[in-house]
């Protein structure tokens, strides 16, 4: 192999990198077509990595938003037909739900991913922090849980 070759890039790491570019700038408008395009290319695997990392910068900066509701149904739209990014989404409006203190479930929160109670247990919810003390997924969820009840006096 020539090492001229062997310094080069492979083509799906370059595509990645040129969609976490054009996601972080794609005008609102332009987002849904953009998100769709991505997820047909070719590398399903790669393309799936792009969504996420896009569906996750932007839910953390949206989740708060009076906008979010929209801009999640569009998403939804897209991404339907990919159940991690479904999930991922639903995640979410999950955490959403709980640490804006909106209804949420107990099964909800306890069936969620490691990825998610966690986030959770780091929040402020009371009741999301007991149940995640008692009930979380693993050691270090129930740990990160009752370090935020603790912080709070609320254990």
């Amino acid at each position: 192999m020539n090492t001229e070759d062997s310094r080069q890039e492979p083509a799906e790491h370059a595509r990645f990198a040129a969609y976490l570019v054009e996601l972080e700038q794609v005008a609102d408008a332009d987002e849904s077509g953009l998100v769709g395009e991505v997820l047909a290319d070719p590398d399903p695997v790669m393309a799936r990595a792009a969504v996420v990392r896009h569906l996750d910068r932007c839910a953390a900066r949206l989740w708060c938003e009076p906008g979010w509701e929209e801009w999640g149904e569009a998403m939804a739209r897209v991404v339907t037909g990919h159940p991690f990014l479904m999930r991922r989404l639903q995640e979410w409006s999950l955490f959403r739900a709980v640490a804006l203190r909106l209804p949420w479930h107990r099964d909800d929160l306890l069936a969620s991913s490691d990825w998610l109670q966690l986030k959770t247990a780091a929040g402020t919810n009371p009741e999301a922090l007991r149940v995640l003390a008692g009930s979380g997924r693993t050691k270090r969820i129930r740990n990160t849980a009752r370090t935020g009840l603790g912080r709070r006096g609320t254990g």
